[in-house]
């Protein structure tokens, strides 16, 4: 059936959902497959998503995401083509041990991975190897009380100079591990080769980097708790809120997300509801000194699809009131630059399919930040796998972005 037929019969079963259950209400009844749907366009893409299911990821034309057999009959019925490539509670106890472990520990064979405790070790360890360019503080606190590290990198730390600013954000969605794993790159990179290399020397001596390895440590903890994947994504305040829904610039506007706590995608009660939301937001809020914005460029790093998205998400335009033809042509030549340095496919994030409440569109729309999103590796195939690469890919996707950094660190001088 060919993609106009689909996304005309995947509008009218919507508005016939949306009659019964809200947006993307989750109904799950525990037999939650892994399906795939080929030939999809980004109104394909964009139904799908609408209909409640959890997205994984994108290659090229073909959707995987996990559904109940409810969902999964539903959009049989709008006239979906879809093809179960797996059971997720089998693929979950594939990659899981037999035997519990600590709490705070990944599963054996995973242990390059970062807990949090090994986490803040890690970043007090860079700052008092390297204090002459290196200060570790917070945003704030989590749901559950954690500090939402964030570490500073500049040649004179202690002080706020006049020099463009750049913040690296990882793991809003918990089960994205290997973000974190970005993130720590990019700190020890560029604290570790300050006065060897010369590109990162330059790029400290002149910018203040602002990196946050984890947005959402509640969420990652739990998800390895007992040493054992779950496969959780959203933060864990209640029944938990997907934290790049939950950003103030249109939200819960336009279908991109859903308004039913149980959903993968549930934008919270109001905008920045979930306190680490709130917390980032505060830190963005607190760099406008003397009436100008300091962050002139940001980084989101999630898994999985190989991907470089620029705003908007909430709508296909790829400009309007807040953002001018011009402006959008500038996202469209940076994401297409970083694309070419790490092989990742660049695209405005509605082509993939429709977003509301996301990080990227309130940094522009707000604050006039060119704000992009990194989905890393794998490409799109990887099933769960995607979600928990193992461990000996954490050196070799992270470095893959190196250049990536560099790009994005440059334009950011050029940023008015």
């Amino acid at each position: 059936m060919g993609s106009l037929r689909r996304g005309i019969t995947a509008a009218a079963g919507l508005l016939l959902l949306a009659s019964a259950v809200p947006a993307g209400a989750a109904q799950h009844d525990g037999d939650r497959g892994l399906y795939a749907v080929r030939g999809t366009d980004k109104a394909d893409r964009t139904a799908i998503a609408r209909s409640g299911v959890d997205v994984w990821g994108v290659r090229g034309d073909t959707l995987t995401f996990a559904a109940d057999s409810a969902q999964a009959q539903a959009l049989r019925g709008q006239g979906f083509e879809l093809e179960k490539v797996g059971d997720v509670d089998a693929l979950l106890a594939e990659r899981n041990p037999d035997v519990r472990t600590a709490v705070d520990e990944f599963p054996p064979g995973d242990e390059g991975y970062h807990t949090y405790t090994e986490l803040t070790e890690v970043l007090e360890q860079a700052v008092a190897d390297h204090a002459d360019i290196a200060s570790l503080s917070s945003v704030g606190d989590s749901y559950e009380g954690r500090a939402l590290h964030l570490i500073k990198i500049s040649d004179n730390v202690a002080q706020d100079e006049d020099e463009p600013e750049v913040l690296f954000t990882c793991n809003q969605h918990a089960r994205e591990h290997l973000t974190t794993e970005m993130c720590l790159r990019i700190v020890e990179r560029f604290t570790d080769e300050y006065g060897s290399d010369p590109t990162v020397t330059e790029l400290v001596n002149t910018r203040e980097i602002y990196v946050i390895p984890t947005v959402n440590p509640d969420g990652a903890e739990y998800d390895i708790e007992g040493g054992r994947y779950k496969g959780w994504r959203k933060n864990r305040q209640g029944s938990g809120t997907d934290l790049n829904r939950n950003w103030g610039y249109q939200w819960g506007c336009c279908g991109g997300s859903s308004g039913s706590p149980s959903s993968e995608t549930y934008r919270g009660p109001s905008a920045f509801s979930a306190p680490e939301t709130a917390a980032v937001k505060a830190f963005v809020d607190s760099r406008v000194v003397g009436g100008v914005q300091q962050i002139k460029a940001h980084l989101d790093f999630h898994s999985y699809s190989e991907l470089v998205l620029w705003p908007y998400g909430y709508t296909y335009d790829d400009s309007n009131e807040t953002m001018s033809p011009e402006e959008a042509e500038r996202f469209r030549e940076v994401g297409e630059a970083l694309a070419a340095s790490n092989g990742y496919t660049p695209q405005q994030s509605s082509d993939l399919y429709i977003t509301d409440g996301s990080i990227n569109d309130w940094m522009w729309a707000e604050h006039g930040i060119l704000s992009l999103t990194f989905e890393m590796y794998p490409s799109g195939g990887g099933g769960l796998d995607g979600f928990y690469p193992p461990d000996e890919r954490i050196e070799p996707e992270t470095e893959r972005n190196d250049e990536a950094v560099e790009i994005l660190l440059t334009e950011a001088g050029n940023q008015g």
